[in-house]
């Protein structure tokens, strides 16, 4: 079943013609991309479980090959294990979280931790059963994808 929401790389490409056209007249100045600019969305049931809301911050475009977001997870709420192309960058803002790379051990996220994902490496990561976390994600875009989502974390690999 395919899914209705948009994904991160869809909407940072569809926001991405109308920063270029609003920042057009900026020549050389700095671009200021307003909070709340850009709609919240929920994240998809097909590549999370739990209640996940994601924030654009801003696309990626002429000025950047990344673009970033906010993703805000509810306690318990998780990611579906995925690959990134071009990596990404997860700076955790609040809460406590739960990140995971393939054949490695879970490992915890507090508020200020950073973490890198290379390119092509199936991860996922969420909030912890009790605590929610959000983190900012700058996320890497080729050939205009940033993501390949993969299976659902089960319940056991979530536990670990």
């Amino acid at each position: 079943m395919k899914a209705r929401y948009p994904t991160m790389a869809a909407l940072a490409l569809a926001a991405c013609s109308t920063f270029q056209a609003q920042a057009a007249d900026g020549g050389g100045t700095q671009v200021i991309y307003r909070a709340g600019s850009q709609p919240s969305f929920a994240g998809s049931a097909a590549n999370f479980d739990g209640k996940v809301r994601v924030d654009p911050l801003f696309p990626a475009g002429q000025r950047t090959s990344f673009g970033a977001a906010t993703v805000s997870f509810e306690p318990g709420a998780r990611s579906a294990w995925h690959v990134h192309p071009a990596g990404q960058y997860l700076i955790v803002t609040a809460g406590t979280g739960w990140t995971q790379a393939e054949g490695g051990p879970v490992k915890e996220l507090h508020a200020g931790d950073a973490v890198w994902c290379p390119p092509g490496v199936k991860h996922w990561h969420g909030a912890t059963p009790g605590t929610a976390m959000s983190h900012i994600a700058l996320t890497g875009i080729v050939d205009g994808k940033n993501v390949e989502w993969l299976e659902k974390v089960s319940a056991r690999q979530y536990r670990r």
